[in-house]
C-alpha cells in the first residue's frame, strides 16, 4: 500500500512529542473523502497540540493540523468527486480525528467545504480557522445589531492570525477599527490592514470601576483575562463582544453591571462545532464581501512541510505576526 508523509503526535508515558512518519491510508481515522493536501496553516492551537503545552488532542497518536485545503482523490460521499478542490477546517480535525499535517487526509463528508469560487487553495489556508473564526465573530455581531454606523470596533491581539484578519475584514466592511497590540514595531503592519487607531497594550489604563467610559460598539477579543474585563467595562450601549481567545488568560473577573445597565452582549465564538449550513455561509462571505483585501500581506510566511516543527516553536514563543501557510509541494 502506498505510503505518505505525515506529522504525527504521540503521548509516551505522559510525554507529548511529534515527529514525521510514513503512514498508509489504513493508519488514518475513518472517513468518506480522501484528499491530496495542497496547503495547510498554523494556528496557536496546532502548536499547543504538537508540544503538549495544551490539552488539545482527544486521543493519541494523532496527525496534527486543524486546517487543510486540497483536491479530492476519491469519495464515497456523492457530494464530492475526484479532482474537486475542497477545504476542511475545525470539525475535530487534528483534535479528535487525524488532521491536515499529512500529504493525504481522510475526513467525513460533512466536514468538507467546496473551495469557494474566487479563492485559491493558498488563500483559503491563509484564512483557515483563523479567518473562519474572525468572519463568524463579525457575522454573529452583525446578527446582534452591529453596523458600521454604530461606532468603533476594537480588535485585541491584533497581530495574530485571527486579529489580523478581523482588522482587515472590519475595515473593508466600513468599520472604524482600533487595533490593540503589545508589539510596538507592528504599527505599520496594522495601519496597512486598515486600522484607524492603534493602542499599545502597556499604555491602556484598564481602570477598576464596574463601568468606565463607554467607547466601543463591538469588540473581537483574542486575549481574555484583564483585557476582556476592560472591554466589558468600556462597551457602549448594546455593544457586542465576540470572545474568541485566551492568549492572556482563561479567567474573567467582571460584574453584571455592564450587562444590566448598558445591555452589552458577550458572544462566545466556537469555530469547531459550527453547524454545516452556517459554515457554508461563512465561507461564502469569506470569498465575497468579507474577503480580506490584504491576504498576501497577512500571509507573512510560506514554508515547506519539512519546516513545520520550527515554525510551531515560533508560535509558542509568540514570535509570529499574521499567518503562516504550509505547502506540501
Amino acid at each position: 500500500m502506498e505510503t505518505f508523509k505525515a506529522f504525527r503526535i504521540h503521548n509516551d508515558n505522559g510525554e507529548v512529542s511529534a515527529r514525521f512518519e510514513n503512514l498508509t491510508l489504513d493508519d488514518l481515522s475513518a472517513g468518506d473523502v480522501v484528499i491530496k493536501s495542497s496547503f495547510s496553516g498554523i494556528n496557536y492551537k496546532d502548536a499547543l497540540a504538537a508540544t503538549g503545552a495544551g490539552k488539545i488532542l482527544r486521543k493519541f497518536p494523532l496527525v496534527g493540523g486543524i486546517d487543510v485545503a486540497g483536491t479530492v482523490i476519491r469519495s464515497d460521499d456523492s457530494r464530492y468527486s475526484a479532482d474537486d478542490q475542497v477545504v476542511v477546517t475545525g470539525c475535530g480535525l487534528g483534535e479528535e480525528y487525524d488532521g491536515g499535517y499529512s500529504k493525504v487526509v481522510r475526513v467525513k463528508g460533512d466536514s468538507v467545504i467546496p473551495l469557494p469560487e474566487g479563492l485559491s487553495e493558498k488563500h483559503a489556508m491563509t484564512l483557515g480557522t483563523a479567518g473562519f473564526t474572525a468572519a463568524l465573530a463579525i457575522i454573529r455581531m452583525e446578527n446582534n445589531g452591529l453596523e458600521p454606523g454604530a461606532g468603533p470596533v476594537v480588535v485585541t491581539g491584533a497581530t495574530g492570525g485571527v486579529g489580523s484578519l478581523a482588522v482587515d475584514m472590519l475595515a473593508g466592511a466600513g468599520y472604524k477599527v482600533t487595533a490593540v497590540t503589545g508589539k510596538a514595531d507592528a504599527l505599520p503592519y496594522l495601519e496597512g490592514l486598515g486600522a484607524s487607531e492603534i493602542l499599545l497594550r502597556e499604555q491602556i489604563d484598564f481602570g477598576s470601576r464596574p463601568l468606565e467610559k463607554a467607547i466601543w460598539a463591538g469588540a473581537v477579543d483574542n486575549v481574555g483575562g484583564e483585557m476582556l474585563t476592560w472591554l466589558t467595562r468600556t462597551m457602549n450601549w448594546w455593544g457586542n463582544i465576540a470572545c474568541i481567545g485566551l492568549a492572556g488568560s482563561h479567567e474573567l473577573h467582571t460584574t453584571v453591571m455592564p450587562f444590566i445597565l448598558r445591555g452589552i452582549n458577550l458572544l462566545g465564538i466556537n469555530s469547531v462545532a459550527t453547524p454545516r449550513d452556517l459554515r457554508l455561509k461563512v465561507w461564502q462571505r469569506l470569498a465575497g464581501d468579507l474577503r480580506p483585501a490584504h491576504l498576501d500581506q497577512i500571509c507573512t510566511r510560506v514554508i515547506d512541510f519539512d519546516q513545520l516543527p520550527h515554525a510551531l516553536d515560533d508560535y509558542l514563543e509568540r514570535k509570529t505576526t499574521g499567518r503562516c501557510v504550509v505547502g506540501f509541494g
